[in-house]
């Protein structure tokens, strides 16, 4: 922010002001999962799993709002840039090229399948490319003296910055609105279903995702009469469990058994 300041590069400060929203996503995402690893109590039956979800979401807006700050701020510069000092900008955005190299090589690491994960990861790359993109402009602005670069640097950050949290706010919003997961095919899953002996339809399916690696299902399932009687009704129960398992990967699934002649 200093250096920033004293140069009057924008983006320079954009950079800055992204590495701030870094650290209340990462805070926000330790403090996400420590939420997430709370036992279900009480109301909260499925405890504060979602957590991790709105921590995903809340990563995704910061990105929106301080890209949208920059955004108005770069227009301004390209209309009437004003003089920029190249050579702290180099070296300052060099060394946040080092720092973020070895910031996103930890998080690579990490299981990104969490959404929320891949949120602190996302803002980590954004910074990246942020500074590789600022470092470019300095050389610029020392070998030409065309200040326009800083400001068009601003502009690839904040295009960085959108294209992060829509990959984010939409991942989280399906999760959110519970829609089923990209990739699972309602009809193949009740093909499965159909497919077991004394499974006679499957209505009222509804497939959602409760966080990151957790699907969840839940159907009625009609059935031969007979199964209520011969008890039959738990070997049917574990092998359309064990089919879900199997070939869609959930784990958590929920079935109403109907008699026919419900």
């Amino acid at each position: 922010v200093v250096v920033a300041l004293i140069s009057g590069s924008l983006a320079l400060l954009s950079d800055a002001g992204h590495m701030l929203t870094d650290v209340g996503a990462i805070g926000a995402s330790l403090w996400a999962i420590r939420l997430a690893a709370r036992p279900a109590t009480g109301s909260w039956t499925f405890g504060w799993k979602r957590a991790e979800i709105l921590s995903a979401a809340g990563n995704g807006i910061t990105l929106l709002v301080v890209g949208a700050l920059v955004l108005f701020e770069a227009i301004r510069r390209l209309l009437a840039p004003p003089p920029v000092q190249g050579g702290p900008v180099l070296v300052v955005a060099l060394l946040g090229v080092a720092v973020n190299l070895v910031a996103a090589r930890v998080l690579a690491k990490a299981n990104r399948s969490s959404l929320n994960v891949q949120g602190a990861f996302q803002h980590i790359l954004t910074d990246l490319y942020g500074f590789i993109a600022t470092f470019i402009a300095g050389v610029v602005i020392v070998l030409t003296g065309f200040a326009r670069a800083d400001a068009i640097a601003s502009l690839i950050v904040v295009a960085l910055m959108f294209h992060a949290a829509w990959g984010l706010l939409r991942d989280a919003g399906r999760i959110l609105l519970e829609v089923a997961p990209a990739g699972v095919d309602l009809d193949q899953i009740r093909g499965h279903l159909r497919g077991n002996d004394h499974v006679l339809d499957v209505h009222d399916l509804h497939v959602w995702t409760v966080t990151s690696d957790l699907p969840a299902l839940s159907a009625h399932v009609v059935v031969d009469d007979a199964c209520f009687h011969d008890g039959h009704t738990p070997q049917l129960l574990d092998q359309m469990q064990d089919c879900l398992v199997g070939h869609f990967d959930v784990e958590h699934s929920t079935f109403q058994f109907e008699p026919a002649s419900h």
